[in-house]
Order: structure tokens, then sequence, then C-alpha cells
């Protein structure tokens, strides 16, 4: 497994998520500090490590700054804030490589993508074949080593450390929400929702179902129990980056009601390379 990056929080509450594996620089949440200052510490940090993509989060207020140092905006997601102002995902690219995407890889995403929006019109089948044998709960400690043994069986390579039973007992006590698919007492599928109560929104990611249990829509399900719960604790605006190459993961998220939000080029590193990824997003009262 590849070694995973790290995840710094600072005292004035901001969160940079840094290292080799995804080879960027990562800004999860902004604290108190200046923005060009901030900036200027994400360059620096960069530099520092030789990364090849700094990724920040910037809200309307803040976007000017990173335009001037020469980041681009590559997705938006509105009302991310409280349900109320836009969030833009913004980047810069610190060597010429690193945006470029094959001619082919681009063919195939903008395939995906359109196959995607083509179900949106579909609606959601959330409804499970064999179920009364088929539950979705919420994860628990007692949980932590059957799901690590899902996600290194589908995942190859992943941007943080959900091989560590350790790292998801942690979580589990802090702002994540691990939801699994139990059928005849075996997990069959994962499914993840990292709540920001700052924001009100939620990432809804991790999804891992197993080969065998695949085609029987268990990923749309456990989406479905996630919003809900979601919504109960007060989350207004959900979202997910998936890999762009990957038909299933944006249907799924298409044919729930979300819409796209833009592509993130070669970004993230997941199933063994870095690769560019799709952000949809959707609202808690859609």
């Amino acid at each position: 497994m590849d070694k995973f990056d790290v995840i710094e929080k600072f005292s004035d509450g901001t969160v940079i998520h840094h290292g080799k594996s995804n080879d960027r620089a990562y800004l999860i949440k902004k604290g108190k500090i200046e923005v060009d200052k901030l900036i200027c510490q994400l360059k620096d940090l960069a530099k520092k490590n030789s990364y090849s993509k700094i990724f920040a989060k910037s809200n309307l207020e803040s976007l000017s700054y990173f335009i001037d140092q020469d980041f681009t905006v590559e997705a938006i997601i509105p009302q991310y804030y409280d349900g109320q102002s836009d969030l833009f995902w913004t980047c810069c690219y610190l060597n010429d490589n690193r945006p470029d995407e094959h001619k082919a890889l681009q063919q195939n995403y903008k395939e995906v993508l359109a196959l995607a929006k083509s179900k949106q019109l579909e609606g959601d089948e959330v409804s499970l074949p064999d179920n009364n044998e088929v539950i979705i709960r919420k994860c628990t400690p007692n949980d932590t080593a059957e799901m690590v043994a899902i996600y290194k069986k589908i995942f190859a390579s992943y941007p943080f450390p959900i091989y560590d039973e350790n790292y998801l007992i942690k979580t589990m006590h802090d702002s994540i929400d691990y939801y699994c698919a139990e059928k005849n007492g075996k997990i069959i599928a994962l499914g993840t929702a990292e709540l920001d109560f700052d924001s009100l929104s939620a990432e809804m990611t991790d999804f891992a179902t197993l080969p065998e249990s695949r085609g029987l829509n268990i990923a749309l399900q456990i989406l479905a129990e996630m919003e809900k719960k979601s919504a109960q604790k007060g989350i207004k605006t959900f979202f997910t980056i998936a890999r762009a190459i990957s038909p299933a993961m944006n249907i799924t998220f298409a044919k729930h009601g979300y819409k796209y939000g833009g592509r993130l080029k070669n970004n993230t590193n997941i199933s063994g390379s870095i690769e560019s990824m799709n952000v949809w997003y959707k609202s808690a009262s859609s």
C-alpha cells in the first residue's frame, strides 16, 4: 500500500491534507488566517515538498485572492456553505504535466459524464431484491476488521487511511458516519458520510461493494439512508468526488438527483494511480 498523506490541523482552524501519494497540498478548511498569508503558506508547503498541485476550497469572498495567485476554478458547488453561499474548488498546477489528461481518457470522461447525465431522467431506484435479507445500518467499531478487508479488496490505493482500523474507529467518534449493507450477517457494501457542521455539508464517499453483490442498487440504498440520517442532523448540502472514469458511481449519483459541478484534473490517488474526479452535488431539500 502507498504511504498515506497527512492531515495537519492548525490552531486557527485551518486543515490541510498533503503528501506524495496524491502529490498535492489540499486545503480542506480555511481557518482564521488571512487569505493571502494562507496562499503563501500553501505555496511554500508545495515548493518544499515538490508537489505538483495545490487544491483549495474557497468561498466567493476569498476567490479573487486565489485567482490573483494563478489559481483556476475546476468545480463549483452552489449553496455549499450553510445552504446559502457557493463553494469554489480552485487549483494551481506547479508543473506542466500535472493538468494534462490523455486524449483517450478525456474521451472516456466525456462518455461517462454523458451516460450519467442521461440517467438523471430515470430517477433513482433504491429498492433492493431480497429486501428481507439485506439491511442498511450504521457501522460500529466492531465492524472495522471487516471494513478494512473490503476496502483492501476494492481499492489498490486510497487518499485516506481507510485500511487502518484505528483510523476508522477514531473518525467514527469524530464526524464521519460509516454505513454498510449487511446480508446474512456479512457486510457486502460500504459508504461514508463525512459531516462538516461548520458548512452544514456532507461528503458522500468511500463507496465499496463486493463484486458478487454489484448490480443490485445497493450503493443507491446506502446513499439514500446516509442522506436521510445526515439531513436529520442539520446537513443542508450533499456532495461527492467520484472517479471520472467510473460509470457506476457517476450514474449512482446522477440517478439520485445530484448535479454535475465540474471535473478535478489528475487530482486523487485511488485504485493505484492519480485520477481525474467528477464533483456532484445535491441540496438536502431537493
